[in-house]
């Protein structure tokens, strides 16, 4: 059983983790089809943890990393500047 296989809102998780996956979230960004929130990390942060604020799922922290560019660490240090999706629709839209 895949990680995210149970993760409906993108796939099913079919699509989720991949290098395609990145480059397109972060060109519908750069297009402005994806619309985002800046957001500065403090001391101890998590993508998790902030994912889970953004989208009620903090299963979906793959999603700040992809469109941020940051690879796939959980912790980014300290004063790390994030694209955070506002809308996961808008996402999913693009990837799935």
């Amino acid at each position: 059983m895949r990680r995210y296989s149970n993760t409906t809102i993108l796939r099913g998780g079919r699509q989720l983790g991949t290098a395609n996956t990145g480059s397109t979230i972060r060109a519908a960004i750069k297009k402005g089809t994806i619309r985002v929130n800046i957001h500065i990390t403090q001391e101890g942060e998590r993508l998790d943890t902030i994912a889970g604020r953004a989208y009620d799922d903090a299963r979906l922290w793959w999603v700040i990393a992809a469109a941020s560019g940051v690879g796939w660490g959980m912790q980014v240090p300290p004063g790390t500047r994030l694209q955070v999706p506002r809308n996961i629709d808008e996402v999913a839209a693009v990837v799935g």
